[in-house]
């Protein structure tokens, strides 16, 4: 049961963000990290499998627009698109906008590590709430509030103005440039369980190109590519890797 404080708070969330919102258990389960229910007992009561719903219903209502929207676009430009729409950037950045973080339910090993604005926590909270979202009302109601916050989203990747991901350009640059793929390798971890820093390291051949730190592996990743893509793009690193190659 909801108490009377936890009922308000989550009336306030649904005022915000203009929706109605009848069953706030459901709403409650969507925002409840599993984190809060390990650390409490609460079996089986987290966001997990209305994440698992949420995500595929967020996938569906992005798919269709692409593929309504722009015809001349082939499977691999709307493939493309959908993978820079989908990713966690994009979902925590909405996730933050619609004040996520503010109403999530976090263990206390994560709310001292910062997880309320950990983009991987944000994420999976926003695609747990669609999945909710959609239970409690419909389809229609449910992607009219996707597109509303998508479609900016949307036309910023079609004119490249979106922040890069940064692995994929150093995978497509280095495939057409030397037909070979970089591999990523854990060099390090430090601190506590609930509050690691990664250390990875991005190799081209037996070349160290990019080192990254990061909370998590996939961050230390995304920071050691671009370090990677920036200094591989330069003239002096292009001119060593040729000579090596040579």
């Amino acid at each position: 049961m909801l108490d009377n404080e936890r009922k308000k708070a989550l009336k306030e969330f649904i005022k915000k963000n203009h929706i109605k919102f009848s069953n706030l258990d459901l709403l409650n389960l969507s925002l409840t990290h599993k984190s809060y229910s390990n650390e409490n007992k609460i079996v089986e009561r987290n966001n997990e499998r209305l994440e698992f719903l949420g995500d595929s219903i967020l996938g569906l209502v992005i798919t269709e627009y692409l593929y309504q929207t722009y015809k001349d676009y082939n499977e691999g430009e709307l493939a493309r698109i959908k993978s820079f729409i989908v990713s966690e950037d994009v979902l925590s950045k909405i996730g933050k906008y619609i004040s996520l973080n503010q109403y999530l339910l976090i263990g206390k090993g994560e709310e001292i590590s910062g997880g309320r604005n950990k983009k991987a926590i944000l994420a999976d909270a926003f695609e747990a709430f669609l999945g909710a979202f959609y239970l409690d009302s419909n389809i229609t109601k449910v992607k009219f509030f996707i597109l509303n916050f998508f479609i900016e989203e949307i036309n910023l990747v079609v004119m490249n103005k979106h922040e890069k991901d940064y692995k994929t350009l150093l995978q497509e640059y280095v495939q057409k440039k030397y037909k070979i793929c970089p591999s990523y390798i854990l060099k390090d971890e430090v601190g506590p369980e609930h509050d690691k820093t990664f250390c990875m390291e991005v190799y081209l051949k037996e070349k160290i190109i990019g080192v990254g730190e990061g909370k998590s592996k996939k961050e230390a990743e995304k920071i050691a590519a671009k370090n990677a893509y920036q200094k591989i793009t330069s003239k002096n690193l292009k001119t060593n890797l040729k000579k090596e190659d040579e």
